[in-house]
């Protein structure tokens, strides 16, 4: 039924907190250890050679001549069969060794971790290579050094960092792209991260290093960034084109060999959007009052803040000084995201939102970046500006809207330092992180049609096998763009949907509908997975009907994404055109559902403060963020059609498939889509609860839900769901990054309510690995409802995955129970629940 905006999400409160409930030990296999004879013939030449040389050179100088040698200040790469975390145990009794970063990658045997250690000095080498001896000669290693037992029992692999790890076949790939044509002294900006130390003078002696290898072939640095929040160190830097040639080629005397870098990379380049097919602009759908304290941010390029329907609602601060070099013709990115927050898609006219918008510039000329800034350091610099310090300036906000990715960093695995930024701001500052998942635009083959005409012509199932069918063969090539693999953030990728009128989709015949009458995700909508496997992208939202040009044939058509139109587009605010000043054009893509899930955010924000006053507006600010990232996730719902297609053309097939088959589903649409208003208010067949709390380590919390009498009795569909969201405090380079991890425990009296685990939703140990937490329970039998039932959900902390965490962590929670048609639930409900009349808000 439709959402209802009299009808308001009702409190819940949680009880006092109470030890955790332990369940049973998790069955942890341990890997099989290799041979010790299989580890004396692989890895003992190369500690030997280490003695060797030692005996020889005592200062350890030969080593560091040798670019492949165990050598001190130099990183080391163990590869190891089994937990990661024996690893870290293992290097605490060795003085000064660093573990710089630890990852675990997919392999076909099993997982394989991969720890990164830097070896601080000849005394460290010595003392590892003195336990090595003493392991493969069968003797009990010293007490405290028992962990190295099973590392070198372990261990696949041990070799140095070298140029190849530096510089990425990626990477590479960009920068031969970037130089081909051009002078070899002609300067090209590159991004250098640094090996992170966490001492401070170590990180001035590795700047120092990097830096004058950077002038000694010709180039020179322009910017330099460290935040030891996230473990980041990078400069940037302008680099001869003949010797960026040396670097693709990994040649050791190239930067790709200079001890300090950890990785070279293409500077980041900001994806773009478009506005096609210029027209005046209409009036706002009414005039509100608007408030000056801004709870959302946008971080985007320079809007056209003179625009009619933006000049009222947004508060720009330019403390970049971006806003001069920015054309106002060029302003499309930030004008567009600003217009989709505040009043929506205008082919749908909508209320605006009734505070201010705090937009601070990080992009400048053309759209673009500032080509002497790093995006990380720009992005913190932004968030401190806002909400450091002693004078912050939008101290309110919670939500910031970043409809912005890097188009050369895809993810594989490994968090980028933009994300892990994001991660920890979002616990330190309380501030949910809507980030877009990218737009994979590039063009791609369907084979299942020979020519345009065959694909035009087909029936819109068969058209849109074909195109998902298409997609699933390149999955790999379409992964989240930095900095949406982010954990604490919620990912927004782009479904097929728009307002765009039946006149006006006329218009849009020259480009094909691939999804005519499937709702689903966009083509060119990047995919998950995200970071250790967590769902991602979390939600979709309406991103316009992309349509597709078949831009060639042969063996099958190749299709493009086309751009947005009139027939197919979100209608925004746009810079002038000659002939049209303040004027509206079409845009799509992630960046703008991103826009419209902020949006959407602000209004959950709006109907909680409306309904509850300063009931509300007295929590603190992480529990009103984290409440509202719960919100936005909890009415997501798998899209029933092209869930199964997916199921049914990608599989894979045969029993015990079910979780791999959701892994697939998921790729596409994470939790799923939704109405927006569902997020927002309850219906007379639709009770919502939100509650918010705080769980210190290994504790838990009951908060109890009232369930109506009107459930009972009656062999109906009926649904009962909940969903937990939290901002974790972040450990960057460890493979137990996430420091808190939470669930909800299913209820014991599941049975009475007639409901169990719904099958059209991620699985437990897919929605356990990022910081939402969301199950649905549903049945059509007749439940058994006493006077006065409730149920019991358990919210849970369950042990830190790292190094345990003190301090307590804010959590958010939605519930629903829903029985579609049966028009008393809601109210049976709210008297149940008896709410106080509400306290109205101060201006």
């Amino acid at each position: 039924m439709v959402s209802d905006p009299t009808r308001p999400i009702l409190r819940l409160r949680p009880s006092a907190a109470v030890p955790r409930q332990i369940g049973k030990p998790a069955n942890i296999q341990r890997p099989e250890p290799f041979a010790r004879q299989r580890q004396d013939q692989q890895f003992t030449p190369t500690f030997r050679r280490l003695t060797e040389v030692l005996q020889r050179d005592p200062t350890g100088l030969s080593l560091r001549a040798d670019p492949t040698a165990l050598a001190p200040e130099r990183l080391l790469v163990f590869e190891v069969k089994s937990d990661i975390a024996n690893f870290a145990r293992a290097i605490n009794n060795i003085p000064g060794l660093e573990l710089i970063d630890e990852e675990e990658l997919p392999s076909d045997e099993d997982k394989s971790p991969f720890a990164y250690l830097l070896v601080p000095d000849l005394a460290a080498l010595r003392q590892i290579e003195s336990l090595w001896r003493s392991w493969v000669a069968g003797r009990t290693l010293p007490t405290g050094y028992t962990p190295w037992r099973d590392v070198f029992a372990c261990l696949r692999d041990l070799r140095v960092w070298g140029p190849a790890d530096r510089v990425q076949p990626l990477d590479a790939g960009i920068l031969e792209d970037e130089i081909d044509g051009r002078d070899d002294d002609e300067l090209i900006p590159l991004e250098i991260e640094l090996i992170f130390r966490s001492s401070t003078n170590a990180g001035v002696v590795s700047e120092a290093a990097v830096s004058n290898a950077v002038a000694q072939v010709g180039g020179r640095v322009i910017y330099r960034a460290r935040i030891d929040d996230i473990a980041y160190h990078a400069i940037l830097a302008e680099i001869p084109v003949a010797s960026i040639r040396s670097v693709i080629t990994r040649q050791p005397g190239s930067l790709a060999g200079v001890e300090p870098i950890m990785h070279i990379r293409p500077q980041s380049l900001v994806t773009g959007i478009e506005a096609n097919d210029s027209l005046p602009a209409s009036a706002p759908a009414a005039e509100v009052q608007v408030s000056p304290a801004s709870i959302l941010a946008l971080l985007d390029g320079v809007p056209v803040a003179g625009h009619p329907l933006l000049r009222r609602h947004l508060n720009v601060e330019d403390h970049f000084g971006l806003e001069p070099d920015a054309l106002v013709a060029q302003r499309v990115h930030g004008s567009a995201m600003a217009s989709l927050i505040i009043h929506g898609d205008r082919n749908r006219p909508e209320l605006p939102l009734p505070r201010q918008i705090h937009c601070i510039p990080v992009m400048g000329s053309n759209d673009r970046f500032p080509s002497d800034r790093l995006i990380v350091d720009l992005i913190y610099q932004a968030v401190l500006q806002m909400r450091g310090g002693a004078q912050p300036s939008a101290p309110w906000v919670i939500i910031v809207n970043i409809s912005l990715g890097n188009v050369r960093r895809p993810f594989h695995g490994q968090l980028s330092p933009w994300a892990r930024l994001l991660d920890r701001l979002a616990y330190r500052f309380g501030i949910l992180f809507l980030v877009s998942a990218g737009n994979v635009t590039s063009s791609f083959p369907i084979p299942t049609f020979d020519t345009r005409a065959a694909f035009e012509d087909a029936g819109h199932g068969t058209r849109a096998e074909g195109v998902v069918s298409a997609i699933a063969a390149i999955i790999a090539d379409r992964r989240l763009l930095s900095p949406s693999e982010t954990v604490n953030g919620l990912t927004v990728g782009g479904r097929n949907l728009d307002w765009v009128s039946q006149a006006d989709r006329a218009s849009a015949r020259t480009n094909v509908n691939p999804f005519t009458e499937l709702d689903t995700a966009n083509p060119s909508s990047a995919l998950g997975p995200g970071f250790a496997d967590s769902v991602k992208p979390d939600i979709l939202m309406p991103a316009a009907r992309e349509h597709l040009r078949v831009i060639g044939s042969g063996g099958g058509i190749v299709v493009s994404p086309a751009g947005a139109a009139r027939g197919a587009g979100l209608k925004v605010a746009a810079p002038p055109r000659p002939g049209i000043e303040g004027g509206e054009a079409f845009t799509n893509g992630t960046s703008a559902a991103t826009a419209l899930a902020s949006r959407t955010a602000h209004r959950i924000h709006d109907a909680l403060e409306t309904a509850y006053g300063q009931e509300f507006l007295q929590l603190p600010g992480t529990a009103r963020a984290v409440l509202i990232k719960a919100l936005l996730v909890h009415p997501a719902r798998w899209p029933e059609h092209a869930a199964a297609m997916v199921k049914r053309l990608i599989g894979p097939f045969g029993q015990g498939q079910a979780s791999r088959q959701k892994d697939n589903i998921r790729r596409f649409f994470g939790y799923g889509v939704y109405d927006a208003d569902d997020a927002i208010a309850c219906a007379s067949d639709r009770a919502t609860f939100w509650c918010v709390g705080e769980l210190g380590r290994e504790r838990s919390v009951d908060v109890v839900v009232p369930i109506p009498a009107v459930l009972g009795g009656q062999a109906r569909p009926h649904s009962f769901c909940a969903t937990l969201a939290w901002f974790t405090p972040v450990l960057p380079g460890r493979k137990s990054y996430r420091g808190v991890k939470m669930k909800i425990l299913a209820p014991d009296d599941l049975d009475e309510l007639a409901v169990k685990g719904h099958g059209s939703q991620p699985d437990l140990n897919q929605t356990n690995r990022g910081t939402v937490f969301t199950r649905r329970w549903s049945g059509d039998r007749a439940a058994v409802v006493a006077d006065g039932m409730t149920i019991t959900l358990k919210v849970q902390r369950e042990p830190d995955p790292g190094n345990p965490v003190d301090e307590t962590v804010t959590f958010g929670l939605a519930v629903s129970l829903e029985m579609p048609g049966e028009l008393r639930l809601y109210d049976q409900v709210r008297a149940r629940l008896q709410p106080r009349p509400p306290q109205r808000a101060t201006p």
